[in-house]
């Protein structure tokens, strides 16, 4: 019997959100396109497991309403997002502070409240504005590229600038004998944040910071993100008890190893949005993603041995010839079927849910953990925030571990959540303990954000790995490498009709 020359245009290997983006764009464009899986299931990690009742995220990443592909991404229309309480709650000294709170504007941090801010504290000589968040220095005067304020009485020639141990702003002394020396009073000890001064000051440059393009940020030096955010001036205190702990959140990276330009995208994305979550669990985005493609496109429980140009042996199937490959799995079973593909590290991440029919009253916020002070970096009733993972009359408290988990981490983040929480975990109970441990790639600089995606003509690879490791980077990598495959295969070539997938072989 003669073989059709090939059973589709396109095959894409691996269902997870990148290889569906992908496929999505393919088909609308007129390509017919297979997608095989070798799991049972479409995601890969953005999976959820079924338990009583309750939906439990084997990673938990979170999503943010400022990513362009969750609105440019076809098929996604009827996904539905749940949001977390605006901005995030901070755990430190024992006390909760809430941060990042969205203005009406729906920037993290209004200018308004800055201004006012700014106002109210107390101010000695002229204050010069400078951009916030990597602005230029201005030349002959002291400034810094964070805050970018340089201070100077031109009524009094001999007043000097001197830098202050807190990010209250500048300390002006009078150094005729006529006058004395007035400080700025330093802020309050149990604030992570910070003063009125320090808050202002950082409210500015995230509202400063949502409102630049990408392109410009892609553009400044890199370096690890901590070493970039001391470097632009930013204090200890705000590094170690906002940023690091939010950045955390967002890359799963509590060093702040991350290359700063990643970095400054994953802020960019919380000052201009709002954190949220799937409707249903993590796996509904790449469900619904599948849900609305042609019937027959995706098939599951079919395993690639091997690609070329033009075909993918299976186990299941034998060869599937076509006229393109996408290889849309993650970075290391993508090596596997393109020998020299570089793999990258990864950041290890646990995820414990508990359940409970007390649960504290912080609402749908996202609680971080400023003081470091246990294993868990982040934790939130996502009953709360998403009604639906849990039933009715329970509360399912999901909290996540990065590095390497402690011996015995169950007990070890029980009793970290008491403390965050302010409350006794003893009649919690232990829903699952999920350890991913590669979970995300690591972003260390240099990092390329535009990893090619064609590798040559016919051959193609997407995935978080070639882009930031985000939902936001799977999608638009798997953006990229769809258009390449559309450029190369020529809007104006007949595309062929799919054909079913050649008799499974016996076991």
């Amino acid at each position: 019997m003669l073989e059709p020359a090939y059973q589709a245009d396109v095959v894409v290997v691996g269902a997870g959100v990148a290889g569906l983006a992908a496929a999505h764009r393919l088909i609308s464009a007129g390509v017919t396109t297979v997608v095989l899986e070798a799991a049972p299931y479409v995601g890969g990690r953005m999976s959820t497991e079924k338990v009583d009742g309750f939906r439990l995220d084997r990673i938990g990443q979170f999503l943010s309403t400022s990513y362009p592909e969750l609105r440019l991404t076809p098929g996604l229309d009827a996904l539905l997002l749940r949001p977390f309480a605006p901005g995030v709650l901070l755990h430190s000294d024992g006390r909760h502070h809430h941060a990042g709170t969205p203005a009406p504007g729906g920037s993290a941090w209004g200018a308004l409240h800055a201004v006012r801010a700014l106002a109210s504290a107390p101010r000695q000589g002229t204050v010069r504005r400078e951009p916030l968040w990597g602005g230029p220095a201005t030349r002959g005067r002291a400034s810094s590229p964070w805050g970018g304020r340089t201070l100077r009485d031109r009524s009094a020639p001999t007043l000097r600038a001197r830098p202050d141990s807190s990010w209250g702003g500048p300390t002006l002394k009078e150094r005729a004998a006529d006058t004395r020396a007035t400080a700025v009073p330093r802020p309050r000890s149990g604030a992570p944040l910070g003063g009125p001064v320090d808050q202002a000051r950082l409210g500015t440059a995230l509202t400063r910071l949502a409102n630049t393009p990408v392109e410009r940020l892609l553009a400044r030096p890199e370096s690890a993100a901590g070493q970039a955010l001391a470097a632009r001036g930013v204090p200890a205190r705000t590094i170690d008890g906002f940023l690091r702990p939010l950045l955390a959140a967002l890359l799963c990276d509590p060093e702040l190893t991350t290359s700063s330009r990643c970095a400054d995208l994953a802020l960019r994305a919380f000052a201009g949005g709002r954190l949220c979550l799937p409707e249903g669990g993590a796996e509904m985005l790449p469900e619904v993603l599948a849900a609305a493609l042609p019937p027959g496109t995706v098939h599951t429980g079919v395993r690639a041995t091997a690609v070329a140009t033009t075909s993918v042996t299976t186990a299941e199937h034998g060869e599937i010839r076509c006229r393109a490959v996408l290889v849309a799995t993650d970075a290391r079973a993508a090596a596997e079927l393109l020998p020299g593909l570089r793999v990258p590290d990864f950041h290890p991440v646990t995820v414990v849910h508990h359940t409970t029919d007390d649960p504290p009253a912080t609402g749908a916020a996202l609680l971080l953990d400023s003081d470091r002070g246990g294993p868990v970096a982040h934790t939130a009733i996502v009953s709360e925030v998403d009604p639906s993972r849990a039933p009715a009359g329970r509360a399912l408290v999901s909290s996540t571990v990065l590095g390497p988990p402690p011996p015995d981490v169950e007990t070890a983040v029980r009793t970290h959540l008491s403390r965050l929480y302010g409350t006794s975990t003893a009649r919690w109970e232990t829903l699952a303990v999920h350890h991913t441990p590669a979970a995300v790639p690591v972003m260390r600089p240099p990092h390329d954000l535009r990893r090619p995606v064609r590798l040559l003509a016919g051959l193609y690879v997407c995935g978080d790995h070639r882009d930031t490791s985000t939902v936001q980077g799977a999608l638009h990598s798997g953006h990229r490498a769809s258009t390449a495959i559309l450029k190369d295969l020529g809007a104006a070539t007949p595309m062929h009709r799919a054909d079913p997938l050649p008799t499974a072989r016996a076991a």
